[in-house]
């Protein structure tokens, strides 16, 4: 037989034979670059990893009030309808995300009132929540869930009350400042120490004393960043603790987060930490420049 044939005869027996099956890659919702070939959780946030991700679609969601114009210091009754991007239904089924399947976060827009709330389900893909707005201006409301078989989600909102400047917060960098929470200290360090626009930046917290130091919501910590003009939003979770020492610090926790910036201006970033039972706030402003 020449060369000729024997290669159409092997090319031939090749096609013949099964295909040899790819292995499925398994991928993390809400970190999509923690993969690995077999099911698991993942290491950063504890989400059960899923084989692939579908293409990402956004759900809509529908906020009403009541009363419908709420003024500053009224009780005001927040419901959320989440929609089918095609069906225009609610969505019945809502997948888990560190314990609460519906994380809510409102924030005024001088950025001095920072909540993070759980609206209670009321029926099929509706939640709602009593909640006063303490000042007027404009309020930015981030819903975070996760519906089944999409793609995690984060809808901002905007509701307008009367009083307020309309105007984005003004604010100055103060990294170099430890902060107190109710029962810890933390102080920031960042790399680099000057945050690039479109660049990542490595935001190191230091938070003493360690020794109570517990997950929160199913996480070593959460983060949310807002944009001065409160149009970008972020919800991020811890990178790595303690920084993979084998023996870290005996009086400090190390907790490190990675965050993009998208563009040039000061942020603030409220990092979340539990210590014994008790929740702590911990803002941060960051002078985020241009390249």
């Amino acid at each position: 037989m020449n060369s000729r044939r024997l290669f159409l005869a092997t090319s031939l027996t090749a096609l013949a034979q099964d295909p040899a099956e790819k292995p499925v890659e398994f991928i993390c919702p809400m970190d999509p670059d923690v993969r690995q070939f077999k099911p698991g959780r993942c290491p950063r946030c504890g989400m059960k990893l899923v084989p692939g991700l579908p293409d990402p679609v956004e759900y809509p969601v529908r906020l009403t009030t009541t009363p419908r114009n709420p003024k500053p210091g009224d009780k005001v009754r927040l419901r959320f309808a989440i929609l089918h991007p095609k069906t225009g239904k609610p969505v019945p089924e809502l997948e888990l995300i560190h314990e609460r399947v519906f994380h809510l976060f409102l924030i005024s827009e001088d950025m001095q009132q920072f909540a993070h709330e759980h609206p209670e389900p009321v029926g099929p893909g509706v939640f709602e929540l009593d909640w006063v707005f303490a000042t007027g201006g404009m309020w930015r409301l981030l819903a975070d869930f996760y519906p089944a078989h999409a793609t995690p989600q984060l809808i901002a909102k905007t509701l307008l009350l009367p009083g307020g400047t309309l105007l984005p917060a003004s604010l100055k960098d103060d990294t170099n400042q430890p902060k107190r929470g109710s029962n810890i200290e933390v102080s920031l360090r960042l790399g680099p120490t000057q945050p690039i626009a479109g660049e990542k930046t490595l935001l190191y917290y230091r938070i003493e004393p360690r020794a109570k130091f517990e997950a929160f919501l199913g996480a070593m910590g959460h983060m949310l960043v807002a944009s001065p003009d409160l149009i970008d939003l972020l919800h991020t979770h811890p990178f790595l603790v303690d920084g993979g020492m084998a023996e870290p610090p005996s009086d400090a926790k190390l907790v490190q987060f990675n965050v993009i910036f998208p563009r040039p201006g000061v942020y603030r970033v409220w990092a979340q930490f539990q210590s014994a039972g008790q929740v702590n706030t911990i803002p941060f402003n960051v002078a985020v420049r241009s390249l």
